[in-house]
């Protein structure tokens, strides 16, 4: 069924959840990495999956339909594809912004290509040296990190460099150390989020056990030393903060500390302002399309093109009874993307600006 038709034969109550615009879309081109972090299980995956350029080709016509402006390599780590560039330079030929999430441990011999192939980029930056290495589960790895830096930095002075720390026990006394190391490899940004160990995302689908949960979420006496440490950062760092280096507001940063709360069940959850499956997409290395990193699939770009996809009976359905104040998953949500004035958003939402972090702070790469 065309979008056109899908479109005609909606029931009323359907029209708001229809996706007429994409903003932002994630692909997952490679399924693997060469990290052993101990917040992600994406390292245990064995068979080799990527999208092509040949898997690619179909839905080009739907990234035009749906005004796609944005589209953000996740993984797994996007510099494992055996012809990323060939990706980027297809959406480049449509005007699609590009950005690259990595784990930077092969970002030096990639950096020639990187700089030239992408708008901007993002780096996992988990704590100063030792404490970085120990949670990328790679000895050497912030080093091999830094000289992909300091690369890109020779080869194009310009290209913004962002960088964010998925906070939890191995770094929760450490933030201002990272924002240390944040300034001495001379990025443009760093952003902080909560470890997601609630969810099935990141090949964690049937959950971790309690021996597993212990090794990243906070104890109560644990939980206490973040709050200190985050008003700490706060106390100390106020115009990186009011200048938009580090990325979140004090409010946000506060946050991060309440979701540790709520993990102990010290709190209740309490969900972020978010629109995210109406202005966005990701799309898995099998083909497998869901509304964000957290909640399940909606269809799959086997079945037919994006668009399609997207406004197929179960995607519709989804974002349809989708209640992001009360729905659990969203309750537990480390991140968030609003975006105001969207063609498609929840009918709640108004017209305004863009706010929010963007959903791929949450990538686990």
């Amino acid at each position: 069924m065309s979008i056109l038709n899908s479109v005609v034969q909606a029931p009323a109550t359907a029209a708001p959840h229809l996706i007429r615009e994409l903003p932002v879309l994630v692909i997952l081109p490679h399924n693997r990495c060469h990290c052993r972090c101990v917040m992600c299980d994406i390292w245990r995956i064995r068979q080799t999956r990527e999208i092509t350029a040949q898997d690619m080709e179909p839905h080009m016509a739907s990234l035009r339909q749906l005004k796609v402006g944005w589209v953000v390599f996740s993984g797994g780590e996007p510099l494992m594809h055996s012809d990323l560039w060939t990706l980027t330079r297809m959406l480049h030929r449509e005007g699609i912004r590009t950005t690259l999430l990595t784990a930077g441990l092969t970002l030096q011999p990639f950096a020639a290509r990187v700089a030239e192939e992408f708008d901007d980029v993002i780096v996992s930056l988990d704590g100063p040296p030792e404490i970085h290495d120990r949670i990328r589960g790679r000895a050497g790895a912030y080093q091999r990190l830094k000289g992909g830096i300091q690369a890109l930095r020779r080869i194009r002075p310009s290209l913004p460099i962002n960088a964010r720390c998925t906070v939890q026990k191995g770094n929760h006394r450490h933030l201002r150390a990272v924002v240390a190391s944040a300034l001495e490899l001379s990025l443009s940004s760093l952003s902080f989020l909560a470890a997601d160990v609630r969810s099935e995302a990141f090949n964690r689908a049937t959950g971790w056990s309690m021996d597993k949960l212990s090794e990243v979420v906070l104890e109560a006496h644990e939980s206490d030393a973040l709050i200190n440490e985050l008003d700490r950062l706060i106390l100390e760092y106020p115009q990186l903060i009011r200048q938009g280096f580090i990325h979140e507001s004090v409010e946000k940063l506060r946050r991060i500390g309440l979701h540790f709360r709520a993990e102990l069940g010290e709190t209740a959850p309490v969900a972020p302002r978010c629109n995210a499956p109406w202005v966005s997409a990701v799309i898995e290395s099998d083909g497998a399309v869901r509304p964000c990193f957290f909640h399940r699939p909606i269809g799959s770009l086997q079945g037919g093109t994006l668009a399609d996809t997207l406004n197929g009976d179960e995607a519709v359905r989804f974002r349809s009874q989708l209640d992001v104040s009360t729905n659990p998953i969203c309750q537990r949500c480390v991140c968030a993307l609003f975006l105001e004035g969207a063609t498609a958003k929840p009918p709640s939402t108004g017209g305004g600006k863009k706010r929010g972090i963007l959903p791929i702070e949450s990538a686990t790469i």
